[in-house]
């Protein structure tokens, strides 16, 4: 048996705001005890001092696109590739994310099912890498947002199909384009794509067969045609009205904002990105801002993700959109809580997310306290140590004292 106590520094426990003088004893990957720091006098084992900074859960993004780079223009440079490169690249942004402290991740759009690949590798332990969930290919509309990789299905029993076509490949979650995007030519953020029938039957579908689901809804009319369907999250939520909002909050429906998104294209301008998405992107920026601060004031439900993979929104800078969300007027505490437990609940991941007894232990030992100053846990440079199964991420071994860990292989 392998034990590990963490102590000497706060503990947040992904819901309560970070509290002192509390140890947590790690065994085999999971936590065994976590109790007042009285309790493990005399502990003779493996430490690692946590003084002077915040064990915290491993931080959960709900939205990436492994099979994107980060370009200027990343679905052409994702074209260039091979299959077998596609995986390669894949695998290390998911091992960079983790480094960067994203414990678990849902992919939530790939390519011809390459990052499942990756998904399987890195949940049985064959490759070292964040706890994945994968949608597979988006359903979409024929000339719709998403077109260009995913699965394109018109009416109601093509939509079905779809959706089945995803399960049987092994998708974890299902994901339907309610609406244009930014990242499309020739389509409008505003528009709703399928209509309130076709979303309903995908996601009774998905449903029908124990899979969440997930909408690129943007304008207002597919957002409302997401939620009244049964949708499980919606992302990126651009144009949310005061009816959006009641509707989201009667369903318990989730916001997935990502901030990131939108904040790496306007912030880059003139480094490649194409001008339709130039033009787009800062035409709805503004109304993006005043959706989250609105849906927040509400006391809607909040998971955080990043769409890692679009423009200049770096795989293993995931951490900076709790910053980002920081910046909108969310408060520190919640944008915690919003990537961790909140991850967890959206991602159906229910030992991750916080540190309890049985939980996985899957941690970020930070500097300072992230509940006053959110930079500790959304720059990497204030992470002391990442933790995934109980064992230190890459090279940093702070605190370690009495064993010569084996380390994950260094990103």
């Amino acid at each position: 048996m392998t034990q590990t106590l963490f102590i000497g520094g706060l503990v947040f426990n992904g819901s309560d705001a970070p509290i002192d003088g509390q140890g947590v004893l790690v065994e085999d990957g999971r936590v065994a005890k976590l109790a007042p720091a009285g309790e493990f006098a005399g502990f003779s084992g493996d430490t690692v001092d946590t003084a002077g900074g915040t064990l915290m859960p491993g931080i959960i993004d709900c939205h990436v696109h492994l099979c994107l780079g980060g370009e200027g223009d990343p679905g052409t440079a994702a074209d260039k590739l091979m299959p077998g490169q596609m995986t390669m690249r894949a695998l290390d942004r998911a091992q960079s994310s983790l480094a960067g402290g994203i414990t678990a991740l849902r992919d939530c759009g790939g390519k011809d099912y390459l990052e499942f690949a990756v998904r399987d590798a890195c949940n049985d332990g064959r490759q070292m890498g964040p706890t994945i969930r994968a949608s597979g290919r988006v359903i979409c509309m024929t000339g719709g947002h998403g077109s260009r990789s995913g699965r394109v299905a018109d009416g109601i029993d093509d939509v079905i199909k779809a959706v089945r076509e995803q399960i049987h490949a092994g998708s974890d979650l299902v994901k339907i384009m309610a609406t244009g995007g930014v990242m499309t030519p020739g389509v409008n953020p505003e528009d709703a794509h399928y209509s309130a029938e076709e979303m309903a039957a995908g996601i009774h579908e998905a449903q029908r067969f124990h899979r969440r689901t997930a909408s690129h809804a943007q304008g207002s009319e597919g957002i409302l045609n997401a939620v009244r369907g049964g949708i499980s999250s919606i992302e990126h939520g651009i144009f949310l009205t005061d009816k959006c909002i009641e509707e989201m909050l009667e369903r318990g429906t989730y916001l997935v904002p990502t901030v990131a998104a939108l904040h790496n294209i306007v912030s880059n301008r003139n480094n490649g990105i194409p001008a339709y998405v130039m033009e787009k992107a800062e035409r709805i920026a503004e109304s993006h801002r005043k959706s989250i601060q609105m849906f927040y004031a509400a006391g809607g439900k909040i998971a955080m993700g990043t769409d890692a993979g679009t423009p200049f929104n770096l795989h293993g800078e995931n951490a900076l959109e709790l910053e980002f969300m920081v910046d909108v007027g969310i408060k520190p505490l919640d944008s915690l809580r919003f990537s961790t437990r909140n991850g967890a609940d959206l991602a159906d991941l229910p030992d991750q997310g916080r540190i309890a007894e049985g939980a996985a232990a899957d941690f970020i030992v930070t500097e300072g306290n992230p509940a006053e100053d959110i930079a500790m846990a959304a720059r990497k440079e204030n992470h002391r140590m990442v933790v995934k199964r109980g064992l230190p991420v890459g090279a940093p071994t702070i605190g370690m004292s009495g064993h010569n860990f084996r380390r994950m292989a260094a990103f």
